[in-house]
């Protein structure tokens, strides 16, 4: 499949010939989803924590007797029902680890840099060096590609310039190729890559070219 490159100016500078396999697949949504789901609970801590009323530090002598006083029936100070007793149906420390095998990672990612290419928010630029770290020559790249969309920018090695000039931008984030995740290739409406960026890419999760026929020569 054949995709325009620009360069930072808009300009059209060539074309490039993607991989079918990772940028021209059926999209497996509920693998999408399913690999979402598995990224998002992994960045979970899980570390809070409340304590119940066997948890809270207090004596467990009751506070009056049961019968006769015409006040409500209470235990220890320890009670739910009281101020500094133990919490009821509280948060408390768990694991959110969840795996997901190879195969769905990768299918899930080509899913989505796929989408992205039918949808027409894929934009390939040749390079993005910036020649200063101001943040008015990121503003000018995103005006020149016409976007004015939340995008996200993705390239083989991050450049000082690149890191400073994006930083204050809003709605746009910028990362390394092995950096790439689902989460945020479906966060970010338009994704800009690099042609390096995209050899790379394929390199990683296109799989290997199928080996052309060997030639039958004829017996003599």
């Amino acid at each position: 499949m054949q995709v325009n490159v620009s360069n930072t100016a808009g300009q059209p500078v060539s074309q490039l010939e993607v991989n079918d396999r990772l940028f021209n697949i059926p999209v497996n949504t509920a693998v999408m989803h399913q690999a979402m789901v598995c990224q998002l609970n992994n960045a979970r801590q899980g570390t809070r924590d409340t304590k119940t009323r066997g948890e809270v530090a207090g004596s467990t002598k009751k506070l009056y007797p049961q019968k006769h006083t015409g006040r409500a029936r209470r235990g220890s100070a320890k009670s739910p029902l009281l101020r500094g007793g133990g919490i009821v149906f509280g948060p408390h420390q768990r694991d959110y680890h969840q795996s997901l095998n190879k195969k769905m990672r990768s299918l899930a990612l080509r899913s989505a840099l796929s989408s992205k290419v039918k949808e027409d928010r894929l934009i390939i630029v040749d390079s993005l060096d910036l020649v200063s770290n101001r943040t008015k020559e990121m503003v000018g790249v995103l005006k020149n590609l016409g976007i004015n969309r939340r995008a996200l920018f993705v390239t083989t090695a991050m450049t000082e310039n690149l890191a400073l000039a994006s930083r204050n931008v809003q709605g746009i984030k910028v990362i390394s190729l092995g950096s790439l995740n689902l989460v945020d290739l479906l966060n970010y409406e338009v994704l800009v890559m690099t042609a390096a960026a995209v050899r790379r890419a394929e390199e990683i999760w296109g799989g290997a070219a199928p080996a052309a026929p060997a030639e039958v020569k004829d017996k003599e």
